[in-house]
């Protein structure tokens, strides 16, 4: 397929996914080869199992008001 045959949709996502990629390549993944500590794995297994539980984490709107953000 050429560029010329290609839907805006189609040459967006084409755009994309090539800066991604070459974003990727250019700076890597800062996180590659360290581990998660196991403080920080236990903690992120107990979020998981309030949201399965049908636990709510702090609205949004409040978190706003605490940090002093007006969203718009």
């Amino acid at each position: 397929m050429q560029i010329k045959d290609m839907t805006v949709d189609e040459l967006r996502d084409l755009i994309k996914y090539t800066v991604e990629e070459a974003l990727e390549e250019f700076l890597g993944d800062p996180d590659e080869g360290k581990e998660v500590r196991e403080e920080v794995k236990q903690r992120l297994l107990e979020s998981l199992k309030r949201t399965q539980a049908g636990e709510r984490g702090i609205p949004a709107q409040e978190v706003y008001k605490k940090l002093g953000i007006n969203p718009q």
